[in-house]
């Protein structure tokens, strides 16, 4: 091969990596600007529903009616019935997700995980709306006659429900993290005379605490933005309750509520779901950002 043609095939390359550079380059800004985009929506709205509802009155107030005639603004409700419905769902979650990452990790042989893992990402991929008429129909029915005072619409189906559809999620990354634990720790505590559940549960889980933690925290933030199964299975009462028994209103339902169409465009009403979406993105983004900093704070490399 001649010199020029070397030179125009490296030309040609280097041209090729730079264009490739580009275009990553416009995919990450393209996500990055929408973020922005997002974001700058929320605060202008936002700002013109504070304009109208003072901060202290949104933070201390614990009802919340902007739909009816004595208007009350406070966030609380609303908040408490996410928080409510999510922890349910993590309670649920957590305990089963582990369970059988530590089962795919430690026990199950590589067939059986080449069959388990595909379903439990089944479930991740069935329609959530689904899941909200299961609750409705089906779980929430079959807890009534458990327990008698227990509400039509309430916090503990769409909870329970709710569990069972982050529940991939959890045991999935949980079992990545379990996995991505080297075999010398293991062997090593088998050469101390550990059993396997000893060694699952003292070395190879401590070892991977932060790809856990991270998971559960994941979990939480997928249940906190959940839409359809609480907004048919709990109900639309923003109710400032810890009881899993009655009907709450979550952040997302209420979205829903106001995006019906029936709230004029421009009214303080309509900017309420804004300050809503705000909300719900701060929550998200702590949630997050605290998972993001337990996966760097605990983070082991491992020669």
């Amino acid at each position: 091969m001649s010199s020029a043609a070397s030179s125009l095939i490296k030309k040609r390359i280097r041209w090729l990596d730079e264009l490739a550079r580009l275009v990553l380059f416009a995919c990450g800004a393209v996500t990055v600007l929408t973020t922005f985009g997002i974001v700058f929506v929320l605060l202008t709205e936002s700002v013109l529903f504070f304009k109208e509802v003072s901060l202290l009155r949104f933070l201390t107030e614990r009802e919340w009616t902007p739909l009816f005639t004595d208007k009350k603004f406070g966030i609380a409700p609303l908040v408490c019935g996410t928080l409510l419905t999510s922890l349910i769902a993590l309670l649920v979650a957590t305990p089963l997700g582990l369970v059988i990452a530590v089962y795919l990790s430690e026990y199950a042989s590589p067939r059986t995980r080449h069959w388990i893992k595909p379903l439990l990402e089944f479930l991740a991929g069935v329609p959530t709306i689904v899941y909200g008429y299961f609750a409705l129909l089906f779980v929430t029915p079959v807890l009534q006659r458990l327990i008698p005072t227990l509400e039509s619409f309430n916090a503990l189906s769409a909870g329970l429900v709710m569990g069972f559809m982050i529940l991939p999620m959890i045991a999935s990354l949980s079992e990545d993290a379990l996995y991505a634990v080297p075999t010398s720790l293991r062997d090593g505590a088998y050469a101390l005379g550990y059993t396997r559940l000893q060694a699952a549960w003292k070395i190879v889980f401590p070892s991977a605490l932060s790809g856990i933690s991270a998971a559960v925290i994941l979990g939480l933030s997928r249940a906190v933005g959940e839409t359809m199964i609480v907004a048919i299975a709990s109900g639309m009462q923003p109710t400032f309750t810890f009881n899993p028994l009655v009907a709450v209103q979550t952040l997302t339902a209420y979205i829903v509520q106001v995006s019906l169409g029936d709230t004029p465009h421009g009214t303080l009403e309509y900017h309420t779901i804004y300050v809503v979406g705000l909300t719900l993105f701060l929550i998200t983004l702590v949630l997050n950002s605290v998972a993001l900093w337990l996966r760097q704070r605990f983070r082991r490399v491992y020669s």
